[in-house]
């Protein structure tokens, strides 16, 4: 994971002179031999690592204390989004950070366990948890570890100080920091335990052990590396400073100190040691599946396939773990050769792609084995990391017309965000290809497949474009309407009111999705995201509602409904995909029921509420739902909606995936 200092520190790749910066923070680049990185750090650090290297990495130096530098380096935690082709970076901005610690509750840690709490306690002091940007979780553990509370359990500083402080040593043995690192990485750095990583939001584990563990570390620490954690790892003089080389993400990241006691002793030696943050400006490149035209009338061409397939593949990073690459066949039925995890390295994927037999058959399905690329190998299981935001490409080689249809199969990919080159000979339907491609560039045509390096170099320049798209999908928007008895003579209002804003948004290119629900007493769903896929309907629907009527307002109940039934995967929400959620509540009374658990809920799951309420509401009740200050609005009556309409509109329009960062943080401050 790239991990980036700040906007500040981005823009001196572009004006290294930059004078803004004033000592001691005036910022100096170097490259690596490699090329592959750049290094940001201190001038003052700069110069002080020339002469005292060395003094960076000894054990039990007596300086002053971990927190500031370790606070600091978190704050730092960035995410970037690049081109592979370094000409521009641009940078997003995730909600935050989310933070395990996990400490040595052995017998041999019971007289330094009251110095642990105090060390997290004040990490945790300095970190942003009651405006949901950074998440915090503890486990202790020694022969099993022992959950004190999740990333989602607690949402306020003041609780999980509490629960620090309360924590009761847990004791046992044998230490077991293998097994420990193992359940961290299936238990808590998942989403249902309220970690936010396939978001982008950076994961940091800070370890504090007091001795050598019982079992190996060295599988559990690389599950967590390839995981992207950001491991730094504490020890006394008990521990193994080996072991927790290898447990921590980099050698800078591993310290010690004589015991639990002296932890505030190393902040300097610390601070030394984090200055120069690396920041990864080559990212991920692209997941690449190859699906070839294996039909009878390919034979003759084949050959010049496989030879396309190994040119595109030497240009990729395979050996590095960047690049993957998957080759189907199809015919009648789609033969996948090998899937994306399926080879690690370059030369056994050409290998395999050399000794390629065709497969032969009839008729021409294209339109199935799209669909089967849908749902069998642009997966998970199957190698795929979409889910963790890389780009998906498709590059189809196709020696003729399908003989089913590719709307439907195409259209889902597309849905998928996967990017499609469809390239196609003399025997193909053009008007075909420009369906499956994903734009009006990337359908591509030969007279024969010999011909193909003849278009090869333009296609390596398209896959060298592909990137996280930074121009994120627009929101999905769900419309929650008070159809109370006391809104009865309103509810035409509202549906005006729905109407003018689905006009504005982009249904029928997939980018924005709409769900409306009524409630009163129960919440009851007029329409899910996912049901509907054009404006028409949405229209038509909306047009068409009855008001629910019924008593009491179960605002609270509503939101938490919302919360597990309408923002879910399920229910056609993308939220885990990076999709904007929205919330917008038209309520017309104080609720019955309490909304504060409810509304904290959405908040946690980073739904963006704007509550919109009447005279007979509660202005403290939207404040608590909406998700800032800024959100809750307040009309006369319904029928006065339209007067907010252009405020909230902008509002709406200003709600992205935000990719222009906030103002840098400063470490220290």
């Amino acid at each position: 994971m790239a991990i980036l200092l700040s906007l500040c520190l981005i823009s001196l790749t572009f004006n290294v002179s930059n004078s803004n910066f004033s000592p001691p923070w005036r910022l100096w680049l170097l490259t690596s031999p490699q090329k592959h990185q750049l290094y940001l750090c201190p001038r003052t650090a700069l110069l002080a690592n020339e002469h005292s290297t060395s003094e960076h990495h000894t054990h039990g130096t007596n300086k002053d204390g971990v927190q500031e530098q370790l606070s600091s380096l978190m704050s730092t935690a960035l995410v970037s989004t690049t081109p592979m082709t370094p000409t521009k970076t641009v940078v997003t901005q995730p909600k935050g950070r989310d933070v395990v610690f996990l400490l040595d509750g052995s017998d041999g840690t019971r007289t330094g366990f009251s110095a642990m709490q105090d060390f997290v306690q004040r990490v945790v002091e300095r970190l942003s948890v009651d405006d949901n940007k950074d998440r915090v979780s503890v486990v202790q553990y020694s022969r099993d570890p022992a959950v004190q509370f999740y990333l989602n359990t607690y949402a306020t500083k003041v609780e999980i100080l509490d629960i620090v402080r309360g924590l009761r040593h847990k004791g046992g043995r044998p230490l077991n920091t293998g097994a420990a690192l193992q359940y961290l990485r299936d238990n808590v750095f998942t989403a249902s335990a309220g970690s936010r990583r396939l978001e982008g939001v950076p994961q940091v584990l800070i370890l504090l052990s007091g001795g050598r563990s019982s079992d190996s570390v060295d599988e559990s620490a690389a599950a967590l590396k390839q995981l992207g954690v950001l491991t730094f790892a504490i020890g006394t003089k008990g521990s193994d400073s080996r072991e927790l080389q290898k447990i921590s993400h980099d050698g800078n990241s591993a310290f010690a100190v004589s015991d639990f006691t002296d932890l505030q002793r190393i902040q300097q030696q610390l601070q030394s040691s984090l200055e120069a943050v690396v920041i990864d400006v080559t990212p991920e490149a692209p997941t690449v599946v190859f699906l070839l035209d294996g039909s009878d009338g390919t034979r003759t061409g084949f050959s010049a396939m496989q030879d396309f397939v190994q040119r595109v593949v030497e240009r990729l990073s395979v050996d590095d773990n960047k690049d993957r690459v998957s080759v189907v066949q199809y015919s009648r039925d789609p033969a996948v050769q090998f899937y994306l995890n399926t080879y690690a390295t370059k030369v056994e994927i050409l290998d395999i792609v050399r000794g390629l037999r065709h497969k032969g058959g009839r008729p021409l399905n294209t339109g199935a084995a799209l669909q089967y690329l849908r749902d069998n190998v642009f997966t998970a299981s199957a190698g795929s990391r979409r889910l963790e935001g890389v780009p998906q490409v498709l590059i189809l080689l196709s020696g003729g017309r399908s003989s089913d249809s590719v709307d439907e199969s195409a259209a889902a990919l597309k849905q998928l965000g996967v990017l499609t080159f469809a390239i196609g000979t003399k025997g193909s339907d053009s008007r075909e290809l420009q369906k499956i491609s994903h734009d009006g560039n990337s359908a591509f045509a030969v007279s024969d497949f010999t011909d193909l390096q003849r278009i090869q170099q333009q296609l390596q320049s398209s896959l060298e474009a592909v990137v996280i798209d930074v121009t994120p999908e627009a929101p999905t928007v769900v419309f929650l309407l008070d159809g109370s008895d006391g809104t009865r003579t309103g509810f035409s209002a509202m549906q005006d009111f729905v109407q003018r804003v689905v006009e504005r948004l982009s249904v029928d290119d997939n980018k924005d999705r709409v769900s409306v629900v009524q409630y009163s007493r129960d919440p009851a769903v007029q329409f899910y995201l996912n049901t509907y896929a054009t404006k028409v309907e949405i229209l038509d629907i909306v047009r068409g509602l009855r008001h629910k009527g019924g008593r009491p307002l179960n605002t609270g109940a509503a939101l938490q409904y919302l919360r597990d039934n309408v923002f879910t995967a399920s229910a056609g929400s993308r939220r885990l995909e990076g999709v904007p959620q929205v919330l917008i509540l038209l309520s017309g009374g104080r609720s019955s029921d309490s909304v504060d658990e409810s509304a904290a809920a959405l908040k946690q799951l980073g739904v963006l509420t704007f509550a919109i309420g009447t005279k007979g509401s509660d202005s403290r009740e939207l404040q608590k739902i909406s998700h800032d200050g800024n959100s809750a609005f307040a009309v006369s009556d319904f029928t006065d909606l339209q007067r907010i309409q252009q405020q909230l509109q902008s509002s709406l329009e200003a709600v992205v995936i935000d990719v222009t960062p906030e103002a840098p943080t400063v470490p220290g401050m």
